[in-house]
């Protein structure tokens, strides 16, 4: 997970939270579909996160391999977030709350 967005401590506790419930449904009640969904509930929480990363690192940085598509699309991505209150709403979004 790249520090981008800083989603590392913010998925860490969203597994606390999920492992926690599928445990106590588990010893309480003896069921087993939280612990058997676990895996594909964190990493679909973990690839939102990736992707959110993944996309806010590209906004700022020049990369070395980047042609001049690439720096077009980052520019017109750059210019999006400027003037769109939906592309600025769904940023904040994902970057304060829990990825979506």
């Amino acid at each position: 997970m790249p520090p981008t967005g800083a989603k590392g401590l913010n998925l860490a506790a969203s597994d606390i939270h999920y492992l926690s419930q599928a445990l106590i449904a588990h010893c309480r009640d003896g069921d087993d579909a939280g612990l058997e969904g676990y895996s594909d509930r964190a990493l679909a929480r973990v690839w939102k996160a990736e992707r959110f990363s993944w996309a806010l690192t590209g906004l700022p940085h020049r990369f070395p391999d980047a042609d001049a598509f690439g720096a077009r699309m980052q520019a017109a991505e750059r210019a999006c977030l400027a003037q769109s209150l939906a592309a600025q709403t769904a940023l904040a979004e994902n970057y304060v709350g829990p990825p979506c």
